[in-house]
Formats: structure tokens, C-alpha cells, sequence
């Protein structure tokens, strides 16, 4: 695969600490949604260094859309975040990975849950579903911080209000720190009660996309192979790299996979499980 010049067209506030990039790649050949794109940087040594981030949108021509959280101690995310200006060019390859991925034809029941960042590869499942005209029952469950960090927050609030009206994605929120006045619940972290209880049921069979940080993954995946709660189906969870979350799992920083793992699982165990890792390449510092 290799490495295309992309331009930024537009940089748009999404979080205190996250950005929206729209990217034109000449020649792009379109993606899978929760597929992710491989960044690279150059410094004026040479010195390179790059990132995996997910896709936040369905395929659109040569338009690509990332979410992207700055990470203080980031090779990448802060100059993404803070630097970039519509017009400028970096290097990017993809599309990337074609395991965790949602396609139309799909016609199971979908269960989305996201920690942070990690709805950004989700986000583009739902905004698929909707393009789509999909009839398969989806769900999202969004664990977030606060009102402030809910990334797609009027997307995702258009999407709440389409479902309560005609049927579509439903939303749930969950916010771990500052929850809203006159919100459903107070704030507080994903337990397995509430996990039970806010997913699809076993008894639909749904496949599950778990994305967000290691800890989250770690902390919503386990009562589902210890308990026989949701899914019956299966699993599919990653967790993201240290500049950023993608596909699969993600973690601080909007989109880059780091290790990933496909759990199925039937009547609450294991039955088939596969890893993987990708974490990007380190030759030093920008």
C-alpha cells in the first residue's frame, strides 16, 4: 500500500480537545465503515512518524472524515489538532483493516458501544445505516465524560430524536464525570447492571462493536463471557494506539487501532477468539 498526498479542505471544532478533519485523497478507492487511515508526518530533518485513525464517515468520492483528540504527549495528534489549516498536505494510505467493519447487507441486530474517542469508527456504522435505509435494528452506547467531549454531539442528538419518531439508530448516553441537568441517569461509570440492561438482549443474537481505551474495553467485555448478558452473537472490540482510537477499539485520541481481538461469543463463554496488534512505527520525536 502506499503513502498518497492528501489535502485538508476544512478543520472544524469538535470537543475542547478534538478537531473534525475533512480530507480530499486523489484516487481514493472508498472504505468499509470502521475501517481506518494510515497518517504520516515529516519533520524538516526527515524525521518521520505516523498514525492510525478511524474513519468517521461512510465512503463519499475521495472525501475522507477523521475525528482527531489531541494527546498532549502525541507525535501527531497535536499538530492535527492544533496546527493543520485547510489547504495543507500530509501523507496518508489506506483504507486500512477490514475486520471490524459494519456493511448494509448486514441484517442482525447491532449492538455499537463507545468509550470516548471510540465512537468515531461507530459513528460511521450509524451514519451508514441511516444512508443505507438499513431495516436492521442498531443501537449505540456512548460513554463519555461529559456533555462537552460528546463528539457528533447534534448528529447524534438528530439521530435520538429520528428513532424516538420513525425507528432508526437509537442513542443512549452515559456520562462518567458530569452528567447533564435532567439527564436519564447521574454520572457515573459503564457496570455490568447498567450494561445489562441498556444493550440488546442475548436473545436477538446482535453483533457487538466494542470500541474505546484498553481499561474500557477491558471493563465492559468481560461480563459478557462471565455472565450469560449480551451478545450471543458476537463481539468485535480493539483498543486504540497511543496518539489516538480507531477501528476496533480506540483510546485518546480519536481513531487509531493499537490491539484489537474478535471475541464470539455463545450463552456467556468464549468459544472463538483472535488477536491482533498494530501499533505504529516510533523512530523518535517530531
Amino acid at each position: 500500500m502506499i503513502w498518497t498526498e492528501a489535502v485538508a479542505e476544512s478543520v472544524t471544532p469538535l470537543t475542547p480537545t478534538a478537531r473534525l478533519l475533512s480530507l480530499r485523497v486523489p484516487g481514493w478507492p472508498g472504505h468499509l465503515a470502521g475501517q481506518h487511515l494510515d497518517v504520516r508526518l515529516t519533520a524538516p530533518d526527515g524525521y518521520q512518524a505516523s498514525r492510525s485513525y478511524s474513519i468517521g464517515a461512510p465512503a463519499e468520492g475521495e472525501r475522507v472524515e477523521l475525528a482527531i483528540e489531541r494527546l498532549d504527549d502525541g507525535e501527531v495528534s497535536p499538530y492535527l489538532v492544533d496546527a493543520l489549516e485547510p489547504g495543507d498536505r500530509l501523507e496518508v494510505r489506506g483504507p486500512v483493516g477490514g475486520w471490524f467493519v459494519w456493511r448494509p447487507e448486514q441484517t442482525e441486530p447491532v449492538q455499537l458501544i463507545a468509550g470516548g474517542s471510540g465512537v468515531v469508527p461507530l459513528m460511521a456504522m450509524a451514519r451508514e445505516h441511516v444512508r443505507a435505509g438499513s431495516a436492521a435494528r442498531m443501537q449505540l452506547l456512548y460513554s463519555v465524560r461529559s456533555p462537552a467531549f460528546v463528539y457528533y454531539r447534534e448528529e447524534l442528538a438528530a439521530l435520538a430524536e429520528r428513532s424516538a419518531a420513525s425507528g432508526g439508530v437509537t442513542v443512549d448516553r452515559v456520562f462518567t464525570r458530569v452528567a447533564p441537568t435532567g439527564g436519564a441517569r447521574p454520572a457515573g461509570r459503564v457496570t455490568p447492571d447498567l450494561l445489562a440492561a441498556a444493550v440488546l438482549p442475548a436473545s436477538l443474537e446482535p453483533t457487538v462493536y466494542v470500541c474505546g481505551p484498553t481499561s474500557f474495553v477491558e471493563a465492559v467485555a468481560p461480563p459478557w463471557s462471565t455472565r450469560a448478558t449480551p451478545p450471543s452473537a458476537s463481539a468485535r472490540s480493539a483498543s486504540a494506539e497511543p496518539d489516538g482510537t480507531a477501528c476496533g477499539t480506540q483510546r485518546g485520541n480519536g481513531t487509531t487501532p493499537r490491539g484489537c481481538h474478535t471475541r464470539r461469543l455463545a450463552e456467556g463463554r468464549i468459544t472463538r477468539r483472535r488477536r491482533c496488534g498494530s501499533r505504529p512505527r516510533r523512530a523518535g520525536r517530531l
